[in-house]
């Protein structure tokens, strides 16, 4: 994952050093970010060293200071490749541009053409940092959506005492590490992760499929990544890239599927089945390709491998939670309710797939969380991503209840 590191002019850039080698640590590529003023208390090439890139210092290449800006529009480069953007330290001026839209350098231009999440840990003189407009400036930024990292307070650089001192620096990477889903409460654990749709052969040139693009699942598998997880991904077949996981094997059939997820079930303490499984399948798949015949044609189906079923029926390992998904055009919370029951679920997630704006072949998702105790918790329309983390701490909920049932 990429970060952009944003450094303000401040006698706390110093510090941006410390926090670069401290993101990395986390396993996240940054790119460093610098104003004219940050150049002034640490040099571009302390942090190029530090960061292994080349440190962006201007709109425009061509100028002294380790400006690396090919074209105008680098910006635009950056802010999409970026997965966040933090600003430390963030003096008075840079929050005030932000709040205000003044975009007259990379950094302040960066914070108005990305969309990824945006952290900034403030550090500045006392008075600077009381005065009604920084903390107006502040107001409208958390208002949008922009994490902010109080500063501490102590003796500052100015000879006063009081807030205004950059915050400690594990508590920057920790607002960063929670923007990007990076919480590590499933460090040290196997989830085993369904992905996309199945394709079961009618002859050698064509199948029956759904339209599942494999999105939620790949959502899923790169949120259980991001929080400390040894993810196995079995997925069906799709166009979309897969995250990076520990493990990642490609299926085409139920049956293909089914034995995968048989291979890996007993290894892993969250198993969710996101896979859109075909229910039925050809009967008789012929071996060559079906001729076009005059007439109506019949083709004869079987059920698939209800992989699920399968599970319920075998013995968990201690500790171990199932969660399915339901995609339904009608009766969303009944029919899910059901297949909760029959197949001794711990969650279901029951996804409309009638609507346009949710469901197969968008990026996002309106479901509701379904429990055995009969609660049930609808979500608002949201990114798959945020679809992925809701059930995760579901998981964990699960896990904390179940913990504290015991101790009692």
């Amino acid at each position: 994952m990429r970060v952009a590191l944003g450094v303000s002019g401040g006698i706390a850039a110093y510090k941006a050093a410390e926090l670069v080698r401290l993101l990395q640590d986390k396993g996240l590529d940054v790119q460093v970010v610098m104003t004219r003023s940050a150049r002034e208390f640490i040099t571009p090439l302390t942090l190029a060293t530090l960061s292994g890139h080349k440190i962006i210092t201007e709109m425009f290449g061509g100028e002294a200071g380790g400006g690396n800006i090919e074209s105008a529009v680098e910006h635009i480069a950056v802010a999409q490749s970026i997965d966040a953007l933090v600003i430390a330290p963030a003096t008075a001026n840079v929050l005030a541009k932000m709040a205000h839209g003044v975009v007259d350098d990379f950094l302040t231009t960066l914070c108005l053409a990305t969309q990824a999440p945006v952290i900034v840990a403030p550090a500045m003189n006392v008075n600077m940092w009381e005065h009604a407009a920084t903390r107006e400036n502040l107001e409208t930024l958390s208002h949008r959506g922009v994490r902010v990292v109080n500063p501490d307070e102590g003796y500052l650089a100015c000879g006063m005492t009081g807030a205004g001192r950059l915050a400690a620096l594990e508590s920057i990477v920790q607002a960063v590490c929670e923007a990007l889903g990076l919480r590590e409460d499933f460090s040290g654990e196997t989830i085993l992760v369904t992905a996309g749709p199945t394709q079961e052969p009618l002859d050698a040139v064509r199948y029956l499929s759904n339209r599942s693009s494999g999105k939620m699942g790949y959502a899923l598998a790169e949120a259980g990544r991001r929080r400390g997880a040894c993810v196995v991904l079995i997925a069906g077949p799709t166009s979309a890239e897969p995250p990076t996981v520990h493990t990642l094997e490609r299926v085409r059939t139920a049956g293909e599927m089914a034995e995968a997820v048989f291979r890996h079930c007993d290894s892993a303490g969250v198993i969710i089945m996101a896979a859109a499984v075909a229910d039925f399948r050809p009967a008789n798949p012929q071996a060559g390709k079906i001729k076009k015949l005059d007439g109506p044609q019949v083709m004869n189906l079987e059920p698939a491998v209800d992989i699920l079923a399968e599970l319920s029926r075998r013995p968990r390992c201690a500790g171990q939670i199932v969660v399915g998904f339901a995609a339904e055009t009608e009766n969303l919370i009944e029919n899910a309710a059901a297949k909760l029951r029959a197949k001794h679920l711990d969650l279901m997630v029951a996804n409309d797939v009638s609507r346009d704006d949710a469901g197969f072949d968008v990026d996002t998702n309106v479901v509701t969380l379904l429990f055995p105790d009969g609660r049930t918790i609808p979500l608002e329309k949201m990114s798959k991503f945020d679809v992925a983390h809701r059930v995760l701490d579901e998981v964990v909920g699960m896990r904390r209840f179940a913990a504290s049932v015991v101790q009692q």
